[in-house]
C-alpha cells in the first residue's frame, strides 16, 4: 500500500530541516569566529609563557622578568615567567622545543642553548636552529671573577698559585656543566695548567651564595648585580672578562691583563626564541614588543645598573649570531673536554 503523508506532516519536516540548517550555520559562524581569534592577526588573545631554564634571582631570570613586564604592556596580554630549572636549562629548552608553535610558549635562552647541543649532540633532543625560531638577542653580560670578600685570594695570581701547589684545593661554582661560568673557569684552568674542582648548582644564584659564604673558592658570574655585593662587602672582584675595564669596578684588571687573553668571548648572552614553525607575523609581533621594551629609558637604565649590555636585533641577525656562537663554543668544548649534566 502506498504511504500517504499529510500536508501538516510535510510542513513539520520542512520546519525541522530549516531549523537544522540555521543551527548548523550558527555553529559554523561561531567556530569561524573562534578560529579567527587565534589567527596571527589577532595574536595574542591569552597569556604568554616565557620559560626560563634557571633559578629565580639569577641573571637570566632577572633580565627576563624585566623584559616580560614591559612586553606585557605593549602586547596587551601578560607575559608570565616560568622557571623550569635543571641540567643547565636543558629541561626548559626541550619543553619549549616540543610546545605548540602558536606564540604562547617562548624560551628566554642563554648561551647554553648552543652549548647543550654541542655537549650532547642528538641526546640533547633538539637542534638550536632547526627546532626554534630566533626572535631577538636581548643582552650580553660580561663575566667577572669573584671570591668571598674575606677570601685569602686577592689576585688571580694567588688563586692560580694555590691551585698549582695543591690540586683540587681550589673550587669554582657554576649553574651546571657547560654553562658560561663552567666554560670560563675551565678555560682558565687549561690556560694556567692547573686542576680545579668544579661544583655545579641548579642556577647561578645558589652558586654565588656558596661563594659569598666561602664554601666555594670562586666563580665567574655575569656582572649583573655584583657591584651591590661588593659595596656590601660580601664579594671581591679579582678580574673582569670584558675587553676593557668596567667602570663599576675601578682598579680591577681585565682577564687579558691578568694573563688570560680573549676572555671577552666568554660573555654570556640572553635572547628570545619560539618553537619552530611559529608564524612569522607572531614572531614579528614578539620581536617588536621586545625591541620596544629594550628601548625604554627605564629598561636601559636598569640593565646598565645590572651590568648588562642591551642589544636588540632582528630575527635574521639573531640567527646569524647563533651560528657564529655555536662555532666559537665548539672549539672551546673540544679543547677543554667538557661533558654535560644528565637531564632529569
Amino acid at each position: 500500500m502506498k504511504k500517504i503523508t499529510s500536508s501538516k506532516t510535510q510542513t513539520f519536516y520542512r520546519q525541522v530541516a530549516l531549523a537544522a540548517t540555521l543551527l548548523t550555520s550558527c555553529v559554523s559562524a561561531t567556530l569561524s569566529t573562534s578560529a579567527s581569534a587565534q589567527t596571527p592577526a589577532a595574536y595574542p588573545t591569552q597569556n604568554i609563557r616565557m620559560v626560563i631554564g634557571f633559578a629565580a634571582g639569577g641573571p637570566t631570570d632577572v633580565i627576563g622578568r624585566i623584559l616580560a613586564q614591559h612586553m606585557s604592556a605593549s602586547l596587551g596580554q601578560s607575559v608570565v615567567v616560568e622557571n623550569r630549572t635543571g641540567a643547565n636549562s636543558l629541561i626548559a629548552t626541550r619543553e619549549v622545543a616540543k610546545a605548540k608553535p602558536d606564540g604562547y610558549t617562548v624560551l628566554f635562552a642563554s648561551l647554553s642553548h648552543n652549548v647543550n647541543r654541542l655537549l650532547l649532540n642528538e641526546k640533547a633532543e633538539y637542534h638550536p636552529l632547526k627546532d626554534f625560531v630566533p626572535i631577538s638577542l636581548a643582552a650580553n653580560l660580561p663575566l667577572v671573577l669573584v671570591t668571598a670578600y674575606d677570601s685569602p685570594y686577592k689576585t688571580i695570581a694567588e688563586l692560580v698559585a694555590k691551585a698549582k701547589s695543591s690540586p683540587d684545593s681550589i673550587s669554582y661554582g657554576s649553574a651546571g656543566n657547560g654553562g658560561s661560568a663552567h666554560l670560563a673557569a675551565a678555560m682558565m684552568a687549561t690556560a694556567s695548567n692547573t686542576k680545579m674542582l668544579h661544583v655545579p648548582f641548579r642556577g647561578n644564584a645558589p652558586a654565588l651564595t656558596e661563594v659569598m659564604a666561602g664554601r666555594v673558592s670562586f666563580m665567574f658570574y655575569p656582572s649583573i648585580g655584583i657591584a651591590a655585593h661588593v659595596a656590601d662587602k660580601r664579594l671581591r672582584v679579582l678580574a673582569v672578562g670584558s675587553a676593557k675595564p668596567l667602570a663599576e669596578f675601578p682598579g680591577v684588571p681585565t682577564m687579558d691583563a691578568s694573563g688570560f687573553p680573549d676572555f671577552e668571548q666568554t660573555a654570556p648572552w640572553v635572547g628570545l626564541l619560539a618553537p619552530a614553525n611559529t608564524p612569522k607575523p607572531i614572531v614579528d609581533k614578539l620581536n617588536a614588543a621586545l625591541l620596544q621594551a629594550l628601548n625604554l629609558p627605564d629598561v636601559q637604565k636598569r640593565l646598565k645598573e645590572l651590568g648588562a649590555i642591551s642589544v636588540g636585533d632582528s630575527p635574521e641577525q639573531f640567527r646569524e649570531f647563533l651560528v657564529k656562537d655555536n662555532a666559537r663554543w665548539e672549539k672551546v668544548i673540544t679543547a677543554s673536554g667538557i661533558t654535560a649534566d644528565k637531564a632529569d
